[in-house]
This record gives structure tokens, C-alpha cells and sequence, in this order.
């Protein structure tokens, strides 16, 4: 087999089929080599770099920021919220039993402490102005009045002792320990609550009072040969003032006199006033009621308290008095009721008789 020569005459020793060393096939397998082998770097770069990532997520995810809180397990995470203020915290606990009550802003009614006082409707139906379901409407309907204050509000609790409730303008006297009651004193009894000469006084009726712990004061007094109304209370503030003639409280006597009165001139005489002995007197009202068999009854209406102030009055008119009844004692009336015997006043004189006095 003959070898083929080359150019130059030196023999070509390559094997046939075997490729060249130069040329543009062995150049390109070699850079596909070299491109499969950059691809194979990077691919395996790439995984790394992708695991690498991985291991930081997760490396993240189990070393949270000191900034936040992870998120809970299962639970998608919170999105970031603004920032607020927090609010007060809140306490449950009762308030005491004792404290400094002030009026709110409004100038309104001070409320009690909790759990202390009286419902007001309750308060209302036990001082006999209605059942606790009316009373509660004539609270809504603004009828009320606590301390000069109108009240709407149900359920408010006061003090028995010391508020000052009014209905419908009537003062409303809630304190259970307190009494009124209307004397019919009889001719002949003394105003007093004892005698040391043993007689007859006011004492005697309302001895079964008196044994039962109530103190009672007599506002002003009958002489004994004076009957009729006699006020006799255990609030004596009220008694005080009742009796007190800068608050003129009015009186009114039926008086049965000696002669014929003449109308006119007898009532100008006593309207203009009359000089007695402690000093001038004089009567707001005087009417003659009946004439006849050399007598006459005549009313008088006045609010002086001395003494025998009547009496006098009359025998310096010339018309000395016969009999004497006392019927009316500012709103109180005497009525039918029977000598001797006791009434216990009801709400709207008790309510009036204070509001006469400013109480």
C-alpha cells in the first residue's frame, strides 16, 4: 500500500478518516464543549446560588427581626399597621361606697354615690303621692322637682334627709319619722304638754305619742278658754317658723262678741290698727258673719302671735269676745273635725305649710 506523499514529499502518515488538526469541524466541537461545559458551571452556579438564597430565606424566616414578631405558624403573615396610641386601660372595679359628690357642669341635680339613697319614685310613693308607676310619669313628665332642679332622669337616688322634693311646685315632705298632725283643743284644756296643777292640757291627748318616742312641739298656743285648731309637729324648724311673725303666717278666728258690729267702721278701726298696751295691733281681714239677740260673729284674719291678741283686739273695739275658735292655721283648716281629737295633716297641707315658711 503505497503512503501518499505530502507537498513537500514527506510521506502522510495520518490515518484515513481521522479529522485535521486545524479546521472549522474540530473548532466548533470544541466550542461546544466548551459551551456545554460553561453551561454545566453555571447551571450547578445557579443551584447554588438558588439554595444558597433558599438557606437565607429560611434562615430569615427562623431569625426574625427584633423589630417585629413572626408570624404564626399556618397563618398568612400580618400586613404592617400604623403605628397608634394606645388606649387607657379600664378598670372594673366598684367605686366606693363614700365619696365627695360635686354637681355636674350643667348645674344639674348631684347624684349620689352608688348604692346610696332612695329611688326617687320610691321615695314618692312611700310620702303617699302616687304608686311607683305613676310617680315614674310624673317624673318623664317634668313634674319633679329635686333640690329647685326639674328631674327627668328615672331611677335617680336621693337623700330622704336632706332633699327638698317638690310636685307640681307642692314641697313634698319624705322623711319618714317626721309628724304633723291638727288639735281640735277643747275649751277649757291647757296649750301645754304637762300642767303641775294637774289640769287638762294638750299633753294628755297625745300621751300615747309621747310614750311611743315622738317628741311633738305645739305651734303657739290657745288659752284655755280659746278652742280650736292647735298644729303640733316634731319638726321644729318648722314649728319655729310657723310662730315667727316676720314669715306672717295667717290666723283666723271665728269670734262670737258682745253687741251689734258695725261692719265698716269696726273693720277700718282694726285695719288701721289699734293701740294696746305692748304696742300697736292690727288684723289683715275682719268681716261680720252674723247679727242678732245683742250679738254678732265676726272673722278675723291676722298673723300676729302675742298674747290673748284677739281678745284684746275686740275689747278695744268695745265688742268683748264671748267665744273664741281658732279655724285656720295658714292652709290648714280645722274643718268638721270633732274637740279632742287628732288628724294627722295630709301631703298638700304639709307641702303648703312649708312653702308658707320657706322651708
Amino acid at each position: 500500500m503505497n503512503t501518499p506523499a505530502r507537498r513537500d514529499g514527506t510521506p502522510d502518515r495520518r490515518k484515513r478518516g481521522a479529522q485535521p488538526e486545524r479546521g472549522g469541524a474540530s473548532r466548533n466541537s470544541g466550542s461546544r464543549d466548551a459551551r456545554s461545559a460553561q453551561r454545566g458551571t453555571s447551571a450547578r452556579g445557579a443551584q447554588q446560588a438558588g439554595a444558597g438564597r433558599g438557606s437565607a430565606q429560611r434562615g430569615s424566616a427562623q431569625a426574625p427581626s427584633p423589630q417585629r414578631h413572626p408570624a404564626p405558624a399556618g397563618k398568612k403573615k400580618p400586613k404592617p399597621q400604623r403605628q397608634v396610641t394606645a388606649p387607657p386601660l379600664l378598670s372594673n372595679a366598684k367605686p366606693a361606697r363614700h365619696q365627695n359628690v360635686e354637681p355636674d357642669a350643667s348645674g344639674g341635680h348631684a347624684k349620689l354615690p352608688w348604692g346610696e339613697g332612695e329611688r326617687l319614685q320610691k321615695v314618692l310613693a312611700k310620702a303617699g303621692v302616687a304608686s311607683r308607676r305613676a310617680a315614674e310619669e310624673m317624673i318623664a313628665q317634668g313634674r319633679v322637682e329635686v333640690d329647685g332642679m326639674i328631674v327627668r332622669e328615672q331611677g335617680l337616688r336621693i337623700d330622704p334627709q336632706h332633699a327638698v322634693v317638690r310636685v307640681d311646685g307642692t314641697r313634698v315632705v319624705v322623711r319618714e319619722e317626721l309628724v304633723h298632725v291638727a288639735l281640735n283643743k277643747p275649751k277649757g284644756w291647757q296649750s301645754t304638754m304637762s300642767d303641775d296643777m294637774g289640769r287638762p292640757c294638750v299633753g294628755d291627748i297625745v300621751a300615747e305619742r309621747i310614750a311611743a318616742g315622738q317628741r311633738l312641739f305645739h305651734v303657739g298656743r290657745l288659752d284655755a278658754d280659746t278652742e280650736g285648731l292647735l298644729l303640733l309637729t316634731n319638726d321644729g324648724d318648722l314649728a319655729h317658723r310657723l310662730m315667727h311673725p316676720s314669715f306672717e303666717v295667717s290666723k283666723t278666728y271665728l269670734a262670737t262678741v258682745q253687741g251689734e258690729v258695725n261692719n265698716r267702721a269696726v273693720g277700718k278701726r282694726l285695719k288701721e290698727g289699734v293701740e294696746l298696751e305692748d304696742g300697736p295691733a292690727k288684723v289683715d281681714r275682719f268681716q261680720v258673719l252674723e247679727l242678732g239677740e245683742g250679738r254678732s260673729l265676726v272673722k278675723i284674719v291676722l298673723h300676729e302671735g302675742r298674747k290673748h291678741i284677739v281678745r284684746r283686739l275686740l275689747d278695744a273695739v268695745g265688742h268683748p269676745v264671748v267665744r273664741l275658735v281658732r279655724t285656720n292655721i295658714g292652709p290648714v283648716a280645722l274643718g268638721d273635725q270633732r274637740p279632742g281629737t287628732l288628724r294627722v295633716l295630709g301631703r298638700d297641707e304639709i307641702g303648703k305649710l312649708y312653702e308658707a315658711v320657706s322651708l
